[in-house]
């Protein structure tokens, strides 16, 4: 559906302004009008990863007057395969000075505002008041709920996007006109059941192709033109190249949106989607080692079953000599083949899938058994330094 522009023009655009904003210009349904509207929008990117980086990138090209970038993180160099705002020279430096720099350095005109915090229940609200739009990069659920309940309590519109592997997801949440997030998801998924992307991967250039999609919805919400994503699910498959456009209406019971709200405030969004399930939680109380304790075992001969619950494409970057990889969905099959008369030890890479394992185990009656604290990463950076961390 065709929705009203957001943000009112500004006075004018300057004979600079003109000249490098003249390929907009010469559109009919953008010209001038959407431009200065443009010029006087301002938008907020929460994170300056994969989906940020093109995002901050576009947004900046394309001419909106002021950048709101929330990130707190540093550029790590397994970021530039993806996060294209960053460079080389930028490993260790914050994410957040990083993507500013770049934002400069393509279109000077735009006014960058740094908030270098992690977002929390604490700050979102004052945050979010500043801008008329929010986009929406962030890799994780009590993150993205977190970003759908402020922007639905305030009345902002935002843009959001998800990415894993070779699959996309976009839409544009805007309880106003349409459904909020937790109409399309009312409940978050259970913990370590959707692995993130430091899990399972992502193509670094579906980064691009979703976060394009967000930046054209900005725009065409900004300047209200062309039919946005309000109502409308957009999802890409890269290896089979299609796109498909997926109804998402607005759930009249939804706690947050619908008739008679339950929701009415922020909540606690780490309790609500849980980082470990209670079940690896209760597991792997008393029941967890650190890297160098394992290493201390492994060099005294203890009799110990290692086991990798990793996928096997982890499994060949690198792994803690002596281990055994059972992927973790796997891991209830092979319950059988376990020995009986050694400590079980599982790792992961993380902590939280093996945390996963560690119940199973000790469902299946292997009350010895015990993970390791931080994984396979733990170990290359405490123990064996020698070895890659991904």
């Amino acid at each position: 559906m065709s929705l009203p522009p957001l943000v009112e023009p500004a006075e004018g655009l300057t004979v600079d302004e003109v000249r490098r904003y003249s390929r907009h210009l010469i559109i009919p349904d953008v010209a001038m009008d959407g431009q200065k509207r443009l010029k006087n929008a301002k938008v907020l990117a929460v994170g300056a990863g994969g989906l940020g980086s093109p995002t901050l990138m576009y947004l900046a090209a394309a001419g909106v007057g002021t950048l709101g970038i929330v990130e707190f993180d540093t550029v790590d160099e397994s970021n530039l395969q993806r996060q294209i705002i960053h460079g080389q020279s930028d490993v260790g430096r914050s994410k957040a000075e990083s993507a500013r720099d770049s934002v400069l350095n393509i279109n000077p005109l735009v006014n960058v505002v740094l908030h270098e915090t992690r977002l929390d229940t604490s700050n979102v609200m004052e945050i979010f008041s500043q801008y008329d739009l929010i986009v929406d990069g962030t890799d994780n659920f009590a993150t993205r709920y977190l970003v759908n309940d402020a922007a639905v309590l305030l009345g902002k519109p935002y843009v959001w996007g998800s990415i894993y592997r070779f699959d996309g997801q976009a839409s544009v949440f805007w309880a106003e006109h349409g459904p909020c997030y937790r109409c399309l998801y009312p409940e978050p998924p259970p913990p370590g059941m959707v692995p993130s992307c430091a899990e399972g991967g992502v193509l670094g250039v579906l980064c691009a192709s979703i976060a394009s999609i967000q930046t054209t919805e900005a725009i065409k919400v900004l300047t209200g033109i062309g039919d946005p994503l309000v109502g409308r699910l957009m999802v890409y498959d890269a290896l089979e190249m299609t796109y498909r456009s997926i109804k998402v209406r607005k759930d009249p019971e939804c706690p947050l949106c619908g008739k008679n709200p339950s929701i009415t405030e922020l909540i606690d969004y780490e309790a609500f989607c849980g980082v470990v399930s209670e079940e690896a939680q209760l597991a792997a109380s008393g029941s967890t080692i650190l890297a160098s304790e394992l290493k201390t075992w492994l060099d005294a001969g203890e009799p110990i079953e290692l086991i990798d619950v990793r996928e096997p494409a982890e499994w060949e970057i690198v792994r803690i000599p002596g281990a055994r990889l059972i992927p973790k969905a796997e891991l209830p099959a092979h319950l059988a083949e376990l020995p009986q008369d050694r400590r079980v030890v599982v790792y992961c890479k993380s902590g939280v899938r093996s945390a996963d394992a560690l119940a199973t185990l000790k469902g299946a009656g292997f009350t010895s058994a015990v993970h390791v604290q931080g994984g396979v990463t733990a170990w290359a950076t405490q123990v064996d330094k020698t070895l890659p961390v991904y």
